[in-house]
């Protein structure tokens, strides 16, 4: 007996063994044993999602005389007739080689003749997108009032191209794409009845590379169990797929995340040189990022990838030396480089240009490129303050060594610094040494040698004096400002929040807030449950703390004003929180 694929070996034959499609199902269980069977369906849906297997599991079940749950029972005379291969009572047509209006004009005709051995004469027309208009309209009336034993079943995986005049006349049922799992059960099950060996991590790659659809996971599979005589691995589907080896295509992406342009080029020639096409490793990294992304993303990154341990290792390594901006930067760049390569003479030259662009954020002016700079220089100003903090003289004087913090805020001035003046001073050296590394940047651009070596010590201790002054008690003139600067007090923070752009959103918040000084306390009302729940988050919170310690004030609440006051009331109650212990008489 000639070999049949598995996509056809294992075509279900009941309605059962249908993977997945519950919703469709169903409906038609429920139609046969009703005998409720409508004249007109329309199947529309991905491809290798089941829609010629439903239709013709359907088409014998309307015509079996014992349907057992709504399938063919398969042992009745009609079911036998009808799976031997001189069947006439379901005819199958392929709408993409018979698009013409001769041969729906024949099927008009034809229509009239009752079956032979059913009770239905039931027209499979598989892609009927592709039918002509004149073919449409010959069709129109018979699909709108067929004889009594006619049923058409009209299969498409683009109704969009469907006239609405046939659309309104069929039931339409639109197919899924199949879940991870229900394929890899599928497989699974195919395997074993095969008896072929098999590793779970190379069924979930078949299954990933079917993409949603059963009849190509299977064809894949098929693949597999011809290339591997023993037990199928992971790596027989990366040989099948002939997708880049996966130590390679890491190894790229470290080098980009690492900002090392030479090694990833040098590394992308190593792997287009074994042969691998150019779209195939462009498909390969941009796989790589998206399970980069679910690594760093998702707490069950292992359930979901199900990759073998040491290929989970590794790609948790790459997740973690970028941060979300620069692999989301990353992929943008590739996905459009992919998109480019369909036009391209050649491909090699897009590949590489994308991957220096990749690799080099300073050499491209996108705002996601700029976030990646900006976030590689926080990262190295934050390195670098931490070195000369532990690397302070604090046991060079014994007498405050428990408390190095005061020694530093009584040289400091009476008035505390912004930290954004502190911040551009600490970040001189780590820009200049990013601009030195710039193969791009102008001689013009680039630092004189010796110039970051010639700057005074006094550099180094300011460098240590933000997280210092950020972890001191309050400064000696604390809460002894005047009624004077109390007043300006509100109106400086708000000035504060709307000239920084990190808080804005606090700027919006605090707008129509209303404020009152109790002692040296500030008190910040607001008649609204949001606000005040938003004013009082941690994270607000702390920034409204870090913007009045600037302004001499180290303590403050935020309060809901009582419920049917005034703005006459609001202001009497301000008044006499402001005088407290004087008697107001007011008229």
């Amino acid at each position: 007996m000639a070999y049949l694929a598995f996509y056809r070996t294992f075509r279900p034959t009941t309605f059962d063994e249908v993977v997945r499609q519950e919703h469709i199902v169903k409906i038609l269980k429920n139609q046969i044993n009703a005998d409720k069977i409508g004249h007109a369906y329309l199947f529309c849906g991905p491809r290798g999602t089941g829609k010629t297997t439903l239709a013709k599991i359907f088409a014998r079940a309307v015509n079996c005389e014992t349907p057992v749950n709504g399938s063919p029972c398969g042992v009745c005379p009609t079911c036998r007739a009808l799976s031997s291969g001189a069947n006439m009572d379901i005819v199958e047509i392929d709408a993409a080689s018979n698009n013409g209006v001769d041969e729906m004009r024949d099927i008009r005709e034809k229509v009239q003749y009752p079956p032979v051995a059913g009770k239905k004469k039931v027209y499979i027309i598989d892609e009927v997108h592709m039918l002509s208009p004149s073919a449409f309209n010959a069709v129109l009336k018979t699909l709108e009032e067929p004889p009594a034993h006619a049923l058409f079943i009209l299969a498409t995986t683009e109704p969009q191209k469907i006239p609405a005049t046939i659309l309104s006349r069929c039931m339409r049922f639109d197919f899924k794409l199949i879940p991870r799992e229900d394929i890899e059960g599928l497989l699974k099950r195919v395997f074993d009845k095969t008896g072929k060996e098999y590793d779970d991590e190379a069924i979930s790659a078949i299954a990933r590379a079917g993409a949603g659809s059963a009849r190509d996971a299977l064809s894949i599979a098929d693949m597999c169990a011809s290339y591997a005589p023993g037990k199928l691995t992971y790596d027989d589907v990366n040989a099948v797929l002939g997708a880049a080896d996966f130590t390679s295509v890491a190894k790229i992406v470290n080098f980009i995340f690492e900002g090392d342009a030479p090694s990833a080029l040098s590394e992308v020639e190593s792997v287009l040189s074994t042969g691998k096409g150019v779209g195939t490793l462009c498909k390969d990294l941009l796989t790589f990022l998206n399970n980069v992304t679910i690594a760093k993303l998702c707490k069950n990154a292992r359930q979901i990838l199900s990759l073998p341990d040491d290929r989970f290792a590794l790609l948790y390594s790459s997740a973690e030396r970028a941060d979300g901006h620069k692999i989301l930067r990353v992929t943008e760049v590739l996905a459009a480089c992919e998109s480019d390569m369909r036009y391209a003479l050649n491909g090699a030259i897009t590949l590489e240009t994308a991957i220096l662009k990749c690799a080099l954020p300073e050499s491209d002016y996108n705002i996601d490129s700029l976030i990646s700079r900006i976030a590689a220089l926080e990262k190295k100003v934050e390195e670098g303050v931490k070195v000369k903090i532990s690397q302070l003289p604090v046991q060079s004087a014994p007498a405050q060594a428990a408390t190095p913090v005061q020694t530093v805020d009584k040289a400091a001035p009476a008035a505390p610094q912004m930290p954004a003046a502190k911040e551009t001073t600490k970040s001189r050296p780590a820009l200049a040494a990013m601009e030195d590394d710039n193969p791009f940047a102008s001689q013009s651009q680039k630092p004189a040698h010796g110039a970051q070596s010639a700057a005074p010590a006094a550099h180094a201790e300011d460098a240590t004096q933000p997280t210092l002054w950020e972890s001191a008690p309050p400064p000696a003139h604390a809460g002894s400002l005047t009624e004077e600067q109390k007043g300006r007090v509100f109106g400086s923070l708000l000035k504060l929040f709307r000239t920084t752009r990190r808080n804005a959103v606090l700027f919006t918040l605090c707008m129509d807030l209303e404020s009152a000084f109790d002692g040296d306390e500030l008190i910040l009302y607001t008649d609204t449950d949001a606000v005040f729940k938003a004013l009082n988050r941690e994270e607000n919170a702390r920034f409204i703390r870090e913007a009045l310690a600037e302004l001499g004030v180290f303590s403050f609440q935020v309060k809901l004003k009582p419920k049917g006051e005034n703005k006459w009331e609001s202001a009497e109650r301000k008044l006499r929180e402001n005088f407290k212990g004087i008697d107001i008489d007011i008229k």
